[in-house]
């Protein structure tokens, strides 16, 4: 073993080069939350001929106990179909004890927009504009509310790590899908925006790196407008990847990983 290649990356390497099968580096948090709509909930779809289709959030299908189950960690899944920032913060996590102390996670994993940008069609807004000192006064933008869950998070768990979760890109054919693909591109700019501004935030960036969910893509790991199973799966090891591609690549800001929440640290 080259112990060296762990920590004297190949600075060309790419976010996904390297795909990890264990979980990697992401082990080194003993509780992940994620934060996150149907997509995050393993949310499965079944119809029988003649008959609607029915959604069900199945959290053992989700990429986060897919996760869990490579990385050997605990995952929570604060999610639920149909999710958004705003209803997070305005009622539901609250509703759910998800701002519990017992609930408190080491990294926290964000995957929230779809909903709020193409269901709800809402103003994304910037950080420059809406977000505030304290959370409370954020403007409600998808940007406002969005910042208003990391600063909770931050102010109960002070050294957790973020992870934001950009949207894959998608073909584009028309005028309709480019509009789409703007709004994945504007949400994208905003996840490293909100990267910059706070401390232990980084961006998990899958519309660059992680494959186009073209035609053949979605015939394969999707049925309909969800995932599938080994859909769910793939992206478990996307982000597993990823999370170990930042911290072999930021090792000194991950030193102190084992310590968040604890109430002790090392200053040496």
């Amino acid at each position: 073993m080259n112990v060296k290649q762990l920590y004297s990356c190949d600075p060309d390497e790419k976010p996904l080069d390297n795909i990890v099968t264990d979980g990697g580096f992401t082990g080194i948090f003993r509780t992940i939350a994620v934060v996150g709509d149907s997509l995050s909930s393993g949310e499965l779809e079944a119809r029988d001929v003649g008959s609607p289709t029915t959604y069900h959030d199945w959290f053992d299908y989700s990429w986060g106990q897919y996760l869990a189950r490579l990385a050997g960690t605990t995952v929570y899944n604060f999610s639920r179909g149909g999710m958004t920032a705003s209803e997070y913060c305005n009622n539901y996590a609250d509703a759910m004890g998800w701002w519990g102390r017992d609930k408190l996670a080491q990294a926290y994993l964000i995957a929230m927009g779809c909903n709020d940008l193409f269901g709800l069609n809402q103003e994304i807004g910037s950080v420059a504009e809406d977000v505030k000192p304290n959370w409370h006064y954020n403007n409600p933008t998808f940007c406002g509310y969005y910042a208003r869950m990391i600063q909770h998070y931050k102010e109960l768990q002070p050294e957790a790590k973020f992870f934001l979760i950009t949207m894959p890109r998608e073909p584009v054919n028309n005028d309709a899908e480019k509009a789409a693909e703007d709004k994945r591109i504007a949400h994208r700019a905003l996840m490293y925006d909100l990267a910059a501004h706070f401390d232990n935030t980084y961006v998990i960036d899958l519309h660059d790196f992680a494959p186009e969910y073209d035609g053949d893509f979605k015939r394969r790991f999707f049925t309909s407008g969800h995932m599938n199973a080994a859909g769910y799966l793939l992206t478990a090891k996307m982000v597993a990847s990823y999370m170990d591609y930042i911290i072999r690549h930021d090792i000194d800001n991950f030193n102190q990983s084992g310590l968040i929440g604890t109430g002790f640290h090392f200053c040496g």
